[in-house]
């Protein structure tokens, strides 16, 4: 049986969330109800199916665990380095705590440069950063480029 990508989608919001870390792992079938376990299709799976299922759920989670000590867990407030007039995907911000991020989504275009504006870069779902800056009424998507996240 072939797990559709609402499934996958499912497991790996329930598998890799902000509240997997720092709670062992619980085995899917004990996360969902039966009829939620009959709506993915995972309850078609094979008892082999379903322990490697678990098993590679509970290594990505260890993983994504793994990754979120290295980073803060919180919001992050500077300011940025120079002048901003605008973003687009690829443009770079440097902090003045010395972080560097880079635009994956978003673009914003002003004739007024802002001057050594201040910035807060937040956490968003499934490992997504967000920066947001003082001034300016819309955001981008970033992430972090000195250390490869």
């Amino acid at each position: 049986m072939r797990a559709t990508t609402l499934a996958i989608a499912l497991v790996a919001t329930l598998a890799c969330g902000p509240a997997a870390a720092g709670r062992a792992y619980v085995a899917i079938e004990q996360r969902l109800s039966s009829d939620q376990l009959h709506a993915t299709g995972l309850d078609q799976l094979s008892r082999e199916q379903l322990a490697l299922l678990n098993r590679l759920l509970q290594e990505e989670q260890d993983a994504a665990v793994a990754a979120s000590a290295h980073e803060p867990e919180g919001p992050i407030e500077s300011a940025i380095r120079g002048d901003v007039r605008g973003w687009e995907k690829g443009t770079v911000f440097e902090l003045d705590n010395g972080q560097r991020w880079r635009v994956v989504d978003g673009e914003y275009f002003s004739s007024t440069p802002l001057a050594h504006p201040k910035a807060t870069v937040r956490p968003g779902a499934l490992s997504s950063w967000y920066l947001r800056i003082e001034g300016i009424s819309v955001g981008a998507k970033v992430r972090r480029v000195d250390t490869g996240r």
